[in-house]
């Protein structure tokens, strides 16, 4: 039986835990993940998804400050894992990743080599890709860049959004997870190197200014970010009023004239719309400022826009 030592922080990371829990071949010994961080109005100290799932079963939980600490390292050496399992954690010092006589291994979200980086999922959707993955590699120097064990292809449907193809990537990495150490624990594991350069898209961490939008793009290309940032953190226009609005959800119309790109147009009851380079970004989920997420409709009920 493998003693298994899990590390990962956001709610992404609990499927892939609660994956390994439920494998009979193996016994997660220990869990790391980040300290906890003031959140909300109150700033209230708050535990990681990954720490609140693991408390629920029992387990020991770390979280380290410094994980070149010689205090942190021997605690965890003292567990006596044969392999550690990270999802959605930080960088690892080589001291930590070798520890374990199996090494270390990620589940990314995207098929790499393809998208390596902080937001694979947001910039699959961005860049208007029709079909992503989940992959499981060794850990090495240089992040996601391990060899590779398994990968899985997931596809991404035109009404996918960050929402819903997080949660799709979120199940497939958790059995990809269980898939990886089951093939670890058997001795038939592969470990395929990765291609390290040529056509590759990088996946950068988002910044609020990764969802302004540039009205000077194309209105499919403006859909796509929009899916890509929708929930959050949002893609974001300004109102000819100076207001900022969120936009959740949004369709690309052709243009039947030559605005300027830049130019809303609304009947005031049914339609807001933004003139993109080639056509029109038609908005239909959106957010005032101090308001909450509504419909257009709903939108323009409540306020009388004038262009």
């Amino acid at each position: 039986m493998l003693n298994i030592i899990f590390m990962g922080t956001p709610d992404f990371a609990v499927a892939t835990l609660e994956a390994l829990l439920g494998w009979p071949g193996g016994r997660v010994v220990a869990v790391v993940t980040a300290p906890d961080r003031p959140a909300g109005r109150g700033r209230q100290l708050q535990a990681s998804a990954v720490k609140a799932a693991a408390e629920g079963h029992g387990l020991p939980v770390l979280q380290p400050t410094n994980l070149k600490s010689p205090e942190f390292q021997a605690e965890l050496k003292s567990y006596g894992a044969d392999l550690q399992v990270v999802v959605a954690f930080r960088m690892l010092p080589e001291a930590v990743w070798a520890m374990p006589r199996l090494g270390s291994i990620n589940i990314h979200a995207s098929l790499l080599p393809q998208y390596r980086g902080a937001a694979p999922i947001n910039w699959a959707l961005i860049r208007g890709e029709t079909e992503t993955g989940v992959s499981s590699f060794f850990l090495r120097h240089e992040i996601d860049t391990g060899d590779l064990i398994f990968q899985d292809r997931v596809a991404i449907l035109p009404e996918d959004d960050f929402g819903t193809l997080y949660t799709k990537l979120q199940h497939a990495g958790a059995l990809l997870a269980r898939r990886s150490v089951e093939a670890l624990a058997a001795g038939t594991a592969p470990s395929l190197p990765q291609q390290m350069d040529g056509d590759l898209r990088p996946a950068p961490k988002i910044s609020k200014e990764t969802g302004r939008l540039d009205l000077t793009q194309s209105a499919v290309d403006l859909v796509n970010l929009v899916r890509g940032l929708s929930p959050v953190p949002t893609a974001f226009a300004p109102l000819p009023d100076g207001r900022t609005l969120k936009i959740f959800r949004a369709g690309a119309l052709p243009a039947g004239s030559q605005e300027e790109p830049g130019t809303w147009a609304t009947d005031g009851r049914r339609y807001l719309r933004v003139r993109a380079a080639d056509g029109w970004l038609d908005l239909l989920d959106v957010q005032a400022e101090g308001k909450k997420r509504m419909s257009v409709e709903e939108f323009l009920r409540g306020n009388k826009l004038v262009f």
